[in-house]
């Protein structure tokens, strides 16, 4: 059974930081493109940033220099670190695990809200 758990999610100031973690089982984590995307309300879920199984990464232009994405392959956990977070950022966060399925397998999405 596979499960993606997302944490870290809260309500912060403008300008302030996050760390959102997504914890993965039933899954060869190691092998999988993990991924962040957010869904605000009205609006499509978009792609924030991607990290490749060898490390690689990929970031939306509107968080690139303030979102870090990383993955520990010893704990199954991908993070991303938001920093001078903007009321623009507020959203729902899900990770994603990509490999062979079509659409990967989604977390259940962790609430991010900034404040003005």
């Amino acid at each position: 059974q596979v499960r993606l758990v997302e944490s870290g999610g809260g309500l912060v100031q403008a300008g302030g930081s996050l760390r959102l973690s997504c914890a993965a089982s039933g899954i060869m984590f190691r092998i999988y493109e993990m991924d962040w995307y957010r869904q605000a309300p009205g609006k499509q879920r978009e792609l924030v940033a991607a990290i490749t199984s060898s490390g690689s990464t990929n970031y939306a232009d509107s968080v690139k220099g303030r979102f870090t994405i990383s993955r520990d392959n010893a704990k199954n956990t991908v993070y991303l670190q938001m920093n001078s977070l903007k009321p623009e950022d507020t959203a729902v966060y899900y990770c994603n695990g990509r490999l062979d399925i079509p659409g990967g397998y989604w977390g259940q999405g962790t609430q991010v809200t900034v404040s003005s």
